[in-house]
């Protein structure tokens, strides 16, 4: 019998729509998991892992999983600590990522000092709540559910807080924002406080293998022996690189791990050097 056959079935919570749905899905079935075909299915079993997932709102996922009904959930971070439930962040993601800001009437010169008194409307009363209550000021919090942006204009706040990606709603509704940000959030593992659930730290390894595969290149090239040295400074690697004689005398083959986003630079570099035949090829899977 397997040891996963021994444990119970991780329950796993992921975003059954919008903004993280499709993200959320998406990493999961690169990390080797089955996904639902139709967005109307709530529950899907993958027995090959051991796995149930469960498709619920963004928004109920921390208390879920703060309340122990399922193990381990996928969610924003604003999210997790907008609901107040008994969940913690366990990993971060790498998408999903905004920003929480207050914003207000362009020219009202406002700052985060002088909320007090006035009415803020969000989505996020208790984010919102808790930031306030660090500074010691008192304000009115007015609960939407969507449209943040309107309600200065309908005289129902006189501030807003509210995700910004782009900043383009906010700027259409004449509002631009003001003072640091409340929080940068993006999309997280979340479990119960203080509760690590049974077979939660392979999901995990297999996140990390995707974040790996997504960030990292492997990069291959041919240098002479005395160049070596230098090369390797270019391409440290994660831990070392790969260094293999080659049938050409006094020169060897490196291979090495690099950075997507700063490849192209290092293969100038390495050529700039005296490196050849450098390739560059995706990770699919990566355990470290």
């Amino acid at each position: 019998m397997s040891v996963s056959a021994d444990r119970p079935m991780l329950k796993v919570a992921v975003p059954n729509k919008g903004s993280l749905s499709e993200a959320s899905t998406q990493m999961l079935r690169e990390a080797g998991y089955r996904q639902r075909g139709d967005g109307k299915d709530l529950v899907l079993l993958d027995e090959a892992n051991h796995i149930e997932f469960y498709y619920l709102r963004p928004r109920d996922i921390a208390v879920y999983v703060g309340s122990g009904t399922l193990d381990v959930g996928l969610t924003g971070r604003d999210m997790l600590l907008d609901s107040g439930a008994a969940a913690e962040e366990v990993m971060a993601l790498g998408f999903g990522a905004t920003r929480f800001h207050f914003a207000e009437p362009r020219g009202d010169g406002n700052t985060v000092e002088g909320l007090a008194g006035k009415r803020i409307a969000t989505s996020y009363t208790g984010l919102v709540k808790r930031h306030l209550e660090a500074r010691g000021i008192e304000a009115e919090l007015v609960h939407l559910d969507g449209a943040v942006e309107s309600s200065i204009r309908l005289g129902v706040a006189d501030v807003i807080a509210d995700v910004v990606e782009t900043g383009r709603t906010l700027r259409q509704a004449g509002l631009e924002l003001f003072g640091e940000p409340i929080l940068r959030s993006e999309a997280v593992l979340v479990q119960r406080e203080g509760h690590h659930p049974e077979g939660v730290d392979q999901l995990m390894r297999r996140l990390s293998g995707v974040l790996v595969a997504r960030n990292f290149v492997m990069m291959d090239y041919d240098i002479a022996g005395d160049l070596v040295d230098r090369a390797i400074g270019l391409t440290p690697g994660l831990e070392s690189p790969t260094v293999s004689p080659l049938a050409r005398e006094g020169w060897v083959a490196v291979r090495a791990m690099v950075e997507r986003k700063v490849a192209h630079s290092v293969m100038d570099d390495l050529w700039e050097l005296g490196a050849r035949g450098v390739l560059v090829t995706d990770i699919a899977a990566c355990r470290l």
